[in-house]
């Protein structure tokens, strides 16, 4: 073995889903294709996928453009339910509130067409994106309340901010995986 080299430590369980613990109301629902004769379905979401048990007030969708980095955001008021329909995205989110048993918590999670999933994020934690593929990506948004326009319930940090413990560009992030540095 050369001098210096690292093991790496166990990044996924027997079950192909990535180790790690959620930060507190976070939920991952990954979806299978079903394939078929007239082509592929996908299931975006079921309203018992959501323990929040809110409605959908709004559908949305967003065009991602490839290598764009979209951080810091929260809601106080509106729980994202997030779904790439279109490429491939890494999604952090930090956990900033001081109530819960995961505060000061980092999440991150790879999703994409190849392996779909729904990500519901709860009010009160920060969450980021990057589109890590070459091209566009289509993530739609099913929040629990509908955008208001006079009032946005949209708090932003920069995606430099040192109040969070995660770099998009540059150093590693401290707690990723040496194999999963940029």
């Amino acid at each position: 073995m050369l001098q210096g080299a690292k093991k790496d430590p166990q990044l996924i369980m027997s079950n192909w889903q990535k180790q790690q613990d959620l930060i507190e109301g976070v939920v991952l629902r990954e979806v299978l294709h079903v394939p078929g004769d007239r082509g592929v379905i996908t299931e975006m979401f079921r309203f018992d996928w959501d323990p929040h048990g809110q409605p959908v007030s709004q559908v949305y969708q967003s065009r991602v453009f490839p290598g764009l980095v979209a951080a810091w955001s929260c809601h106080l008021k509106s729980v994202d339910r997030l779904f790439v329909n279109q490429g491939f995205m890494k999604f952090v989110l930090y956990d900033d509130r001081e109530e819960s048993k995961t505060y000061g918590q980092l999440n991150e999670f790879h999703i994409g067409d190849a392996r779909p999933a729904l990500l519901i994020i709860p009010t009160g934690v920060w969450h980021g994106l990057k589109n890590l593929g070459p091209s566009d990506c289509l993530l739609t948004n099913l929040p629990t309340k509908a955008y208001n326009y006079e009032d946005p319930d949209h708090y932003r940090l920069p995606r430099d901010t040192p109040k969070i413990p995660y770099r998009w560009f540059g150093p590693a992030t401290p707690s990723a995986p040496d194999s999963l540095k940029e």
